[in-house]
């Protein structure tokens, strides 16, 4: 009964809390002020890696082709146990098989 009391006498905000004109301003706090710049010291070093590659535009070309994914990828498409376990093509003409009764013309 004495929380419900506490609960009915209550000043709070109408509507919602965070939005509109008699919104609740939660006040900064240092906690807040140091997550922010921590993130904001990630994004500029995330940045700095953007800006300076490992590699330069010459090596990067073509580091992909010696790995031979692409080949090694077809290889295991082609393979004969992949393609057993894929269900076969089928042609809109075979789904709609059915409708065709007779071929005269009415």
């Amino acid at each position: 009964m004495q929380l419900t009391l506490i609960n009915f006498f209550k000043k709070t905000v109408p509507g919602h809390i965070f939005r509109g004109k008699r919104r609740l301003i939660k006040p900064v706090s240092k906690r807040a002020i140091e997550t922010l710049r921590r993130d904001y010291e990630r994004q500029e070093q995330n940045m700095l890696w953007l800006r300076h590659p490992y590699l330069t535009v010459e090596e990067s070309s073509g580091h992909a082709k010696e790995l031979g994914k692409t080949e090694a990828k077809l290889a295991m498409w082609n393979d004969r146990r992949t393609l057993t376990k894929m269900k076969p093509h089928i042609t809109i003409e075979e789904r709609l098989a059915h409708l065709k009764v007779k071929e005269a013309w009415d």
